[in-house]
């Protein structure tokens, strides 16, 4: 009888039979998770799509309040003397020519010289100051009766005067000197410095030098004042003027006008916020050889929706305002040959500047139901709407699907466990049958080889 032969493990088949089985099983897994990473990528660009759509209605913010069009500008003729800033909702334009004679100035004081700042002792006593709310007393005992230690002692006490110690070098012996000021500048917050009490210090302390308070003077358009304060807001109407130095004799011209380059640059803003949806809308679109539009929005009837709602907001003319202006176009606002939008800058500053009224009229209308910014809250609140708006019925319909595929994976994950186990069970008993068939071959092959009877143990 010929041998029986059998392949290198006993049922001959691979050792990795099962992996490879379960592997082909899993390719229905692979597909699925396939189509689930290009959903993803669906519901990223919807959610991409919603954000831009969402981030027109954040460009008007800034115009939809009540000083939206009404930005205005300081030009100082010399910053370096005279600089300020504008309350838009009180200032009047115009020109004003400001002359800065004499700063209003601090009542001031320094002491005579000590040779250091920390160790040479003033003595035990007080500062007496005599200020519009009566005489105030900083209290110097042995503890803080250096010129540093008084200075910080009488910042402390809050006295409305600022002490401060300088190294004054036209002294060389002596050159720590203790400076006294006042908090405020003009007449009205003058402190009076009297002679000090002091006992027992290394060496005396008195003021060498005084500088009075002073009021400023300033000439308006040829007119003089004498004014209290180096910042000034009652000089020009809805202005807050900083006086920096002295000029006389040089007036300085100042204007208050409206600032058309911010209003036009919040336009601006809008234009771009609308192209990022358009450009967006286009470029998903847009299809080529290449393109997977299993994974891209490429003619998606979202973009349809959007982009038709998009081109109705900018063409539609609005109605329940008041003034001539009615379009965007009028304000230099259309859309050209490649679908988005140009904003000619120029002309809508012209028109601005002609009539700010019917501008702010067409923007903002009533506040809340006309005017071009409510339509564009009304749409954008429409298109991203949680319960019915079609942005997000789409990612919703997106997540659904991947919900969906997801349960289907885990399904079939499930399967291909019992599957695996039930496989390994069934290659596990034939291994252990061809064993043991092989083993009964063997016995056959030995006895046909020594010529001799015996089989019954084989069953025969």
């Amino acid at each position: 009888m010929a041998g029986i032969r059998f392949g290198s493990i006993n049922t001959g088949l691979p050792p990795n039979i099962v992996d490879q089985l379960i592997e082909a099983e899993r390719i229905p897994v692979k597909q699925i998770e396939m189509r689930k990473g290009k959903t993803e990528e669906k519901l990223k660009l919807v959610d991409d799509l919603q954000a831009k759509v969402q981030d027109i209605r954040k460009s008007l913010g800034e115009l939809a309040n009540t000083r939206g069009f009404t930005d205005v500008k300081l030009t100082s003729g010399d910053p370096s003397v005279i600089g300020g800033t504008v309350d838009p909702a009180l200032y009047q334009p115009g020109n004003w020519n400001v002359e800065v004679m004499q700063l209003a100035q601090k009542a001031s004081v320094k002491t005579n010289g000590f040779p250091d700042k920390d160790k040479t002792e003033i003595g035990v006593g007080y500062f007496r100051f005599k200020t519009p709310d009566g005489n105030k007393d900083v209290y110097i005992n042995s503890n803080n009766n250096t010129l540093e230690a008084a200075a910080n002692a009488i910042n402390q006490s809050k006295v409305g005067v600022r002490a401060s110690v300088i190294n004054d070098r036209r002294d060389a012996d002596n050159p720590w000197r203790l400076v006294l000021s006042s908090d405020g500048v003009g007449s009205d917050k003058s402190v009076e410095y009297p002679r000090l009490y002091f006992l027992d210090g290394d060496q005396d302390l008195y003021f060498d030098s005084e500088v009075e308070a002073k009021n400023g003077i300033v000439k308006v358009d040829g007119f003089e004042f004498e004014i209290g304060d180096n910042v000034l807001k009652e000089i020009i109407p809805g202005v807050t003027l900083e006086l920096k130095q002295a000029s006389p004799g040089r007036p300085v011209n100042i204007t208050v006008k409206e600032d058309l380059e911010v209003v036009s640059g919040k336009i601006k803003t809008f234009v771009d916020a609308m192209n990022g949806v358009l450009s967006f809308i286009q470029t998903q679109n847009r299809m080529t050889k290449e393109t997977d539009t299993s994974k891209t929005l490429g003619g998606d009837s979202i973009l349809r929706s959007v982009e038709s709602r998009m081109r109705q907001m900018v063409q539609n003319p609005q109605f329940g305002i008041k003034g001539n202006i009615r379009s965007l176009s009028q304000l230099g606002i259309s859309f050209n040959r490649t679908g988005t939008l140009d904003f000619d800058q120029k002309k809508f500053n012209s028109v601005l500047a002609a009539n700010p009224d019917h501008v702010q009229e067409f923007f903002a209308g009533d506040g809340s139901s006309t005017g071009f910014i409510a339509a564009v809250r009304r749409e954008v609140t429409n298109l991203t709407n949680p319960a019915f708006g079609p942005l997000n019925n789409r990612a919703r319909g997106l997540k659904t699907q991947i919900d969906q595929m997801d349960q289907r994976i885990e399904q079939k994950e499930r399967q291909l466990v019992k599957k695996e186990e039930q496989l390994r069970n069934k290659f596990a008993k034939l291994e252990e049958t061809m064993s043991r068939i092989k083993g009964q071959g063997a016995q056959v092959s030995a006895i046909a080889a020594g010529g001799g009877g015996g089989l019954g143990g084989l069953g025969f």
